[in-house]
Formats: C-alpha cells, sequence, structure tokens
C-alpha cells in the first residue's frame, strides 16, 4: 500500500479526452456563470430588498465580466502553473487561486455595484463581502468538482498523466 501524500489529496482524475485548451474553458466558464448568476441574483436581490429583475440585470454584467476576468486570470494562471516543478493542484494552490480571481474581480465590481445601486463604495465593499465569501467557497469547490469531472488540464498533469 502506498503512503497518502497530503498534497496530492485532492488530485483530480486524468484529463478527459479532447477536454483542454479553449474548449475546456469554454466549457468550465458557461457552467460556472450560469450557476453563478442565479446565485448572485438571489443574493443580490436578498442583500438590496431590490427584486431580483433589478439584481438580477447586474448579475448579469457582472457574469460578463467575470467571464472576460476568467478567461485572462485561468490563462495567466495556467502558463504559471505550467513552468510550476510542483505538478496537481494542492489544496494550497486552490486556495491562492481562489483568492486571486476573487481580488481581480472586487476592484471592478464594487464601484459598479455603487453606481447601480446608487450606495457608496464601503457599502458596495461591505456588501460584496457577502458576496465574496460566498463566492470564495464556490469557487473553490466548482473547481475541484470540475476538475474531478473533467479531470486536471494538461498543465497541471504529472508526466506519467500527460
Amino acid at each position: 500500500m502506498e503512503p497518502r501524500n497530503p498534497t496530492t489529496q485532492l488530485a483530480a482524475p486524468q484529463a478527459a479526452a479532447g477536454l483542454q485548451g479553449v474548449k475546456r474553458r469554454v466549457v468550465y466558464v458557461t457552467l460556472y456563470e450560469l450557476i453563478a448568476i442565479f446565485a448572485a441574483t438571489a443574493g443580490l436581490a436578498f442583500l438590496t430588498g431590490q427584486g431580483a429583475a433589478h439584481a438580477g440585470v447586474i448579475a448579469a454584467v457582472a457574469a460578463l465580466i467575470a467571464v472576460v476576468w476568467n478567461l485572462v486570470f485561468n490563462w495567466a494562471f495556467e502558463r504559471w502553473e505550467s513552468r510550476q516543478e510542483v505538478r496537481g493542484r494542492s489544496t494550497r494552490r486552490r486556495v491562492v487561486h481562489a483568492i486571486s480571481f476573487e481580488m481581480g474581480l472586487v476592484v471592478t465590481l464594487v464601484p459598479i455595484f455603487a453606481w447601480w445601486f446608487s450606495i457608496s463604495l464601503w457599502q458596495a465593499l461591505v456588501m460584496d463581502i457577502g458576496m465574496i465569501v460566498f463566492f470564495l467557497c464556490y469557487t473553490f469547490v466548482f473547481n475541484w468538482v470540475f476538475d474531478h469531472v473533467f479531470g486536471l488540464p494538461a498543465s497541471a498533469q504529472s508526466a506519467t498523466q500527460a
């Protein structure tokens, strides 16, 4: 019996055939954002009391911004990841990935939320903190499940998996 390596406990199975590169990113972003729009609409409507229609518009705009950021961020992350000596996605690497991604969105979305809901930047940040906590957890879990369903991207596979 092989000893368990704690850095690979969350390792995903080998990548699904053909689900690499652009196709992988499109499937990832589509699934992630569809779920996110519904969750953000419910969360923003609850936090602002302004109704699902009003919250849904900004959730869709935020999703569009997030899609662009997601493509750019994950491309850069996978480029960085492919140059790392240690392969796979440990819990630490996944946490850094999720936090870095969300912080990029905060810088963009807080001013937009403040304008849309006619609130101060501080109020928008406080409101966004609730969304941040949700999306940090959601991003971590979504990435883990996605990698287990579709396999790791080539950039994270060990030489024996590739």
